[in-house]
């Protein structure tokens, strides 16, 4: 058992104000940028901005000690120590805790006059089938948006993909960048509502899980066959906020199938979300169908590369 030291408020305040953005860089870990926030690879349920962390798996989330005692499994003393002897390197001025942030009223961005850098990306790049693109277009659930840089200028094309309630309106929106050059921004627009992601409600009993739009929208594109029957959820992570109020509302469901990315956190996640929903106690029927690679969009690309490719692939 570590011995208790005594911190002062001051020392809590100045171990609190360490980038846990550059620390974790420091330690080794993979941060995926989502947004203004920086997202664990390790664990896609957790993001961080500077000082500031959120698990929207568990709800819950804090500063820096806090999180050095979650993560690392320390004491709070273990913690406080770790952090000030960081603070030097990896100090920053605090962000406001995430309790206190007010939610801002969800505005989605203008649409713009055509869609050829959407259809390009997702049908070209992603290998998604137009016809697929083409559906969730008419149900005014994906869009690419015209934004204006009002201090350059210059024009952006995003990929918008829109989570709308039972009523229709529009409660979530995700925007993704349509360009190849450099790292392309991603992240859900301000006032989104996380119960509410990208999703498609049919009319049968059965709802399809993902972490992201483009993984369902790729599995529907391997697997068509009556797929306008069933639901499809993108969490947008692994948070089970979306498919929690989707049961609430849909009691008529009767099977769930976790389609989540094939890798330690997409497992981790399927175990913690099974038993979030067995704990609703009711009888789901609950199936795990997961990709060959990382994820669907991965398969679904594999299988269109060129003969050529697969054969030289093979052959090293």
């Amino acid at each position: 058992m570590s011995e208790y030291v005594h911190y002062t408020p001051e020392e809590k305040r100045r171990a609190n104000n360490v980038d846990l953005e550059q620390l974790l860089l420091q330690h080794g870990e993979t941060l995926i940028p989502a947004g203004r926030e920086k997202r664990l690879a390790s664990n896609h349920s957790i993001t961080i901005r500077k000082n500031c962390w959120y698990d929207h798996a568990e709800e819950t989330g804090g500063l820096a000690i806090d999180f050095v005692k979650m993560y690392y499994q320390m004491t709070f003393s273990e913690a406080t120590a770790f952090l000030l002897s960081a603070e030097g390197m990896y100090h920053i001025e605090p962000l406001a805790e995430p309790a206190e942030r007010e939610r801002k009223k969800l505005v989605l961005p203008e649409v713009n006059r055509d869609m050829k850098r959407l259809y390009a990306y997702l049908v070209k790049k992603r290998c998604i089938e137009p016809e697929v693109v083409n559906f969730f277009v008419k149900e005014k659930l994906l869009y690419e948006s015209r934004e204006e840089n009002k201090t350059t200028g210059k024009v952006y094309q995003n990929a918008i993909f829109v989570g709308r309630d039972a009523d229709g309106i529009a409660r979530h929106a995700h925007k993704k960048g349509l360009y190849s050059d450099g790292t392309s921004y991603r992240g859900n627009l301000a006032g989104s509502e996380p119960e509410y992601s990208f999703q498609y409600r049919g009319k049968g009993n059965k709802v399809y899980v993902f972490e992201a739009p483009i993984d369902l929208m790729s599995y529907i594109t391997l697997h068509p066959d009556n797929w306008q029957q069933h639901s499809y959820i993108a969490l947008m992570g692994v948070s089970g906020k979306a498919l929690m109020q989707f049961l609430l509302e849909r009691e008529d469901t009767e099977t769930i199938v976790f389609c989540l990315d094939n890798d330690d956190a997409g497992n981790q996640a399927i175990q913690r979300l099974t038993a979030e929903v067995q704990a609703m106690n009711k009888p789901y029927r609950i199936e795990i169908d997961q990709s060959i690679t990382k994820d669907w969009n991965e398969d679904l690309q594999s299988l269109n590369e060129p003969i050529e490719e697969q054969e030289m692939v093979m052959a090293t």
